[in-house]
């Protein structure tokens, strides 16, 4: 019963809020659709993949079933568009999809274009490298050639702080890794979560330098679409308060590598 209220109380914020403008797309006109779209990575396990049976899977698909069941009752109200990093604005602000929801970091830079949610984790950047490399930080990079992935925030910030590196840059984090294998690159520069699970996972890469680049995650939304941002904005803190961020993340994670995720969802959501 307290679910069912609190459920009312996010429908009640729905229809008292203001319209948007005639440009926008309103959260009526979503939910007179039926379903909610959402533009999510493809190849970013455990955060958002496809799996065997061609279905998307990760604790960020979680979260978007979950919006759904907020919205229409129902977790299956959702069509999922495979994005990347460089095509997620476009496909957003074009119309194509309704958000993003694709561990996009909030910089002042993606803000002109767009608007994000209230933070929902946190991440930075760190290298993978081939084990035995000489590689130990990233000021090893100037004059390297280093791979990363456009449209990024690790491949602005690495711009910025070794300007002397030599960026060979990917749409797809497949390509970037099978990169690093072919030595293309001398490491490639990623958002430490993927970087760790590729590591855990592949035992001829290893994780190597600093930390750099701490950045939260939001979802994106189209300027004007304050409905739209307010409702997100309510899901994500139902999601929080009521556990299923953490519980979500503790399926997709072990180890002690959880208790560092946890407390980084703790962060933003007490900031």
């Amino acid at each position: 019963m307290k679910r069912f209220l609190i459920a009312v109380s996010v429908l009640v914020l729905i229809f008292s809020l203001a319209s948007v403008p005639a440009e926008a797309k309103s959260l009526a006109a979503i939910i007179k659709e039926g379903k909610i779209v959402i533009g999510v990575k493809a190849d970013y396990p455990p955060w958002s993949a496809i799996n065997e049976k061609s279905e998307f899977e990760g604790w960020e698909i979680d979260l978007c079933h979950k919006l759904a069941e907020y919205l229409f009752g129902d977790p299956k109200k959702v069509e999922f568009v495979a994005v990347t990093p460089e095509s997620r604005i476009k496909l957003l602000t074009s119309g194509k999809i309704d958000i993003i929801w694709a561990t996009m970091g909030i910089t002042s830079q993606r803000a002109e274009k767009l608007q994000f949610s209230i933070p929902y984790f946190e991440s930075g950047v760190r290298l993978l490298a081939k084990k035995g490399s000489a590689i130990n930080s990233i000021y090893d990079l100037k004059g390297k050639k280093v791979i990363t992935i456009k449209g990024t925030t690790g491949a602005q910030a690495l711009a910025e702080l070794v300007p002397g590196a030599k960026q060979i840059k990917f749409t797809k984090t497949y390509e970037a890794i099978q990169a690093l294998r072919n030595d293309q690159g001398v490491a490639f520069a990623q958002d430490d979560l993927f970087v760790f699970t590729m590591a855990l996972y592949n035992p001829d890469l290893e994780v190597v330098g600093e930390h750099f680049n701490t950045t939260d995650w939001g979802v994106g939304i189209r300027k004007g679409e304050d409905d739209v941002k307010a409702f997100v904005d309510v899901s994500l803190r139902l999601m929080y308060e009521s556990g299923y961020l953490q519980d979500s993340l503790r399926k997709w994670w072990g180890g002690g590598v959880l208790d560092e995720y946890l407390r980084r969802i703790e962060k933003v959501f007490q900031e």
